[in-house]
């Protein structure tokens, strides 16, 4: 169940007012709430700038609203396909969160002077140069903008345990001064930036709802995590100055992590998405709390019972780890759940509760997704809402033909 009571931030009669002329399934985005948690972000951030995760917005109208912020600059982006369409669209300062194995845009980038200022592509490996380099023109083509990525999991029991995701092999700071000496060495590519990002601090709740031990035992291991990883942060950023002095970026962080990372001084920028649409997987952070400002109506269609409704379709598992916490939250009215024996369907979703007597055909009930931008995946357009009016109704990725994952 929600954790926001049905009249906090924007309440289900106000977003019924909004869409009153519009045909349900649709996607909104809260303006007054986004902004709230952009101005939040900036000022957890401490002066550091953060960059947009696009992977969390996924919605071009809302990239530029908010990179017009004082406190953002630059997009992270999680596909080279989309990297150029948005260089191409005129963002600028655009850094690959993840390598590349596409042949096809590694060749355009190359060749387009323009590009290949704007976007700075993701290594850890030798051997991703190599692809780079046969992906080339003939005549070596542009310089390559390159950005080393740390490996930021925590390791117990002398490695045997490993908190944190399965990324860069680059865990000690001499394996990330290895590498940055075999970019320097090679023609065609220029060093310009360090990743390094906690997700199993940034993506992990710390206060659990119902679950007071878990969550103080979440905390006592992020801090150990965060002390560990700000040490090495700081010797690997040190290793490869070593070798790039004139390193334009160390990034790091995450909509979980803003204010944490911001305090080490060998971080110069931040990255988060998620805090901006805030969904359901991010309640459960006690050092902050966000507004939910991205949501989606499905339509009642039926009524099978007392106690029982049924909106049409709604089956919009987030991805990760499966679970019940991967599934959308149905948030207004408030007191509806999922009928354990059928959950999120594909087509038709039955909902439980007192409050499924309060509805008839064709009234909505509003869902939060799990994750952030996997919403605009599920839909074409965001209609952009203020007060209890739709102000300008905007394509996302989806809405604008491209899908890039």
């Amino acid at each position: 169940m929600s954790r926001y009571p049905a009249d906090a931030y924007g309440d289900k009669a106000r977003y019924d007012r909004a869409t009153a002329h519009l045909d349900a399934p649709l996607a909104l985005v809260d303006l007054e709430a986004f902004d709230a948690n952009a101005a939040d972000l900036v000022r957890r951030s401490k002066g550091k700038p953060i960059r947009v995760a696009s992977k969390s917005v996924r919605c071009r109208a809302l990239l530029e609203r908010v990179l017009a912020r004082d406190g953002f600059a630059g997009i992270m982006s999680f596909t080279l396909d989309e990297s150029l369409w948005l260089a191409r669209s005129g963002f600028t300062d655009i850094l690959l969160a993840y390598p590349s194995a596409d042949r096809a845009a590694f060749g355009e980038l190359t060749k387009d002077a323009g590009l290949a200022a704007a976007v700075t592509v993701m290594v850890d490996d030798p051997v991703q140069l190599d692809l780079i380099d046969a992906s080339r023109p003939a005549g070596r083509g542009e310089e390559v903008r390159v950005c080393l990525e740390l490996d930021t999991s925590y390791r117990l029991m002398g490695n045997a345990v490993r908190v944190g995701a399965r990324r860069s092999p680059l865990r000690r700071p001499a394996q990330l001064g290895a590498l940055a000496r075999a970019v320097a060495r090679r023609p065609g590519f220029r060093l310009v930036g360090l990743m390094a990002y906690e997700g199993h601090v940034a993506g992990v709740g710390d206060e659990v709802a119902g679950k007071p031990v878990f969550s103080r035992a979440v905390r006592v291991l992020q801090a150990a995590a965060r002390k560990e990883l700000a040490q090495r942060r700081w010797e690997a950023v040190r290793a490869v100055r070593a070798v790039a002095p004139r390193l334009e970026f160390v990034n790091g962080g995450g909509t979980g992590s803003v204010q944490h990372t911001a305090a080490e001084a060998a971080i110069t920028e931040i990255a988060a998405g998620s805090g901006l649409y805030v969904p359901r997987l991010f309640d459960n952070f006690r050092s902050f709390s966000g507004r939910p400002a991205a949501l989606f109506a499905q339509p009642v269609v039926r009524r099978p019972g007392p106690g029982v409704v049924t909106v049409l379709g709604g089956g919009y598992p987030a991805s990760g780890a499966a679970g019940a916490d991967r599934l959308p939250e149905p948030h207004l009215p408030a007191g509806l759940r999922y009928d354990p024996q059928e959950g999120a369907g594909e087509v038709q979703t039955p909902l439980l509760g007192a409050a499924a007597d309060l509805l008839a055909i064709g009234d909505l009930v509003w869902f939060r997704h799990a994750k952030a931008g996997e919403l605009c995946e599920r839909f074409a357009r965001l209609h952009l809402v203020a007060g209890d009016r739709v102000v300008e109704t905007v394509p996302t990725y989806r809405g604008e033909g491209h899908t890039f994952l």
